[in-house]
């Protein structure tokens, strides 16, 4: 099947970034040396941008240091106003930051919005639920009635970032907004190539009452800067690799610093044997192909049982071939572009690897160097095989393989393969049927009738990776309270824990047990 280009739109893409946006943006910045970031649709330069060097990482954690104590002085729910603030102005300005996403990724309008909806969601979420999750809690004692025992959350102090390139508003401020609320400072590291996109968020939390201090953002190579700031800070979150996860964690184990980590995925949607398939057909392009299949959570197989296999692939192969592809800033766009070289080379070195193994492409398989420099075809494969490269590991592109399956075990058996545990998505007609296969899955999240979003859009529930694919949550109050450490503060009454004055160690352990036995016996916990 041949993929549908679209001629050039009248908003044609620029290479270049208003130079007085950039200062603006990087005016507070540290960094005396320099970097750049490229466009994908055009590979042109779009902007020259401060780096920093090993030494300027600690100066700018302690500027958010010092300012920290500060703003973890102010309540939550004063804190928490900044974030419902910036709800608004991001609605409101959201069209100066979609044509930063589209220019420092490649991808379409459509997909960069997804980036505003989900972190107006947690700006929403965490504006309204902070203060109720960060105030003390009162505890039974040790003994009830003579002790009382209070939990209260403290923030960390400076919580490290370190943020990849592939969504770069929600996996930037959507992550430092939590750890923002609770009382931190953030330092920040995001990808060079779309810091862009990471400077405006700072600027627009500011504008909505961030002390600017309290976010600090650093730039450079990973392999320098990265360490530099997980050598500096109290606790990490970073999102990346499976490879690099497994080093930032060593490093932070080293300091015994917290870390959450969300890493790579080989993620799977079963379309068992009653589901609607032209239902099915139309969420898993979707799933697929969004972001040009650079998405954490994105469907990279499709399990398909076998009685209908024949007429979802009728229904998805053609939609796939419909979608329209090229640069541009405007709406009708489908799919854009791979964001780098070496994801193209990555998506290329996959697909010729699993033909050369026996695959066949039933759409799609080339690139597009037609349409920009890191264009690909959406593709799908048949008959990909343990072996092939594109088998286990994460393709991170427009690629998916299809298998069939004989009945329900066996899906759930193709499902777990593998070390991921990241996203799943189940579909069929029959919800309770779906619930009770979703809930044998050994994934972070699972949706029922629907790629990713349904999960990851539910802000109020939590959202990461087993196995390989990470640990930690984001989202809910696990996203929250990840970003504080618990302090108990204990009280005792009128009596002591230890023997009473005249009493003797045998008679005080007889009376503790008495006391233990009680306490069972009328359910205390």
């Amino acid at each position: 099947m041949t993929i549908e280009s679209v001629p050039a739109r009248p908003r044609p893409v620029v290479a270049t970034v208003d130079p007085t946006l950039v200062r603006r943006l990087t005016a507070d910045v540290i960094g005396s040396e320099s970097t750049c970031c490229h466009t994908p649709f055009t590979g042109e330069r779009l902007a020259d941008l401060p780096a920093a060097t090993v030494e300027e990482v600690t100066v700018a954690r302690d500027r958010a240091r010092t300012a920290q104590a500060a703003w973890a002085a102010r309540s939550p729910r004063e804190r928490a106003a900044v974030l419902l603030r910036f709800h608004d102005l991001l609605l409101n300005r959201q069209d100066e930051v979609l044509d930063l996403v589209q220019l420092e990724t490649g991808k379409s309008r459509l997909h960069a919005h997804e980036e505003v909806q989900s972190v107006a969601l947690a700006a929403r979420h965490y504006g309204r639920r902070a203060p109720a999750h960060l105030r003390p809690r009162r505890h039974s004692g040790a003994v009830p009635g003579l002790t009382t025992a209070v939990e209260h959350r403290r923030p960390r102090g400076v919580v490290g970032i370190i943020a990849p390139w592939n969504y770069p508003l929600e996996l930037t401020v959507g992550d430092a907004l939590p750890a923002l609320v609770a009382g931190n400072a953030v330092l920040m590291k995001p990808d060079t190539e779309t810091a862009l996109t990471a400077l405006w968020a700072r600027r627009l939390l500011i504008e909505a009452g961030l002390p600017p201090a309290v976010w600090q953002i650093v730039l450079g190579t990973g392999p320098v800067v990265g360490p530099a700031v997980i050598a500096v800070v109290d606790h990490l979150s970073f999102t990346g690799s499976t490879r690099t996860g497994r080093q930032v964690a060593r490093a932070a184990g080293d300091r015994l610093i917290g870390v959450d980590l969300e890493l790579g995925g080989k993620n799977p949607m079963l379309v068992l044997d009653d589901a609607d398939p032209d239902r099915a057909a139309e969420g898993a392009v979707r799933a697929c192909f969004t972001s040009a299949g650079q998405l954490c959570v994105s469907i990279e197989r499709l399990l398909v049982h076998e009685r209908i296999a024949d007429a979802f692939l009728d229904r998805f192969l053609a939609r796939t071939a419909a979608l329209r592809m090229g640069p541009g800033l405007d709406w009708d766009i489908d799919l854009g572009s791979l964001s780098s070289r070496a994801q193209l080379d990555v998506v290329t070195r996959h697909v010729t690897d699993a033909v050369a193994g026996g695959a066949r492409i039933l759409t799609g398989g080339r690139p597009r160097p037609d349409l920009g420099p890191w264009f690909h075809e959406p593709t799908v494969l048949e008959g990909v095989t343990p072996g092939m490269e594109m088998h286990a590991e994460e393709t991170f592109g427009p690629v998916v393989a299809v298998h069939r399956f004989a009945d329900d075990e066996e899906a759930l058996r193709l499902a777990d393969a593998g070390p991921y545990g990241l996203n799943a998505s189940v579909w069929s007609r029959d919800i309770c049927r779906a619930g009770a296969i979703a809930a044998r899955l050994r994934t972070g999240t699972v949706n029922i009738n629907e790629g990713y979003g349904a999960a990851y859009g539910s802000v109020r529930a939590p959202m990461g990776g087993m196995g390989d694919s990470g640990i930690g949550r984001r989202h809910g109050a696990e996203g929250l309270l990840r970003f504080t450490e618990a302090q108990t503060v204990a009280r005792q009454r009128l009596l002591p824990l230890g023997p009473a004055l005249g009493m003797d160690n045998r008679a005080h352990a007889a009376l503790m047990t008495r006391a233990l036995r009680v306490m069972k016996r009328i359910g205390m916990s």
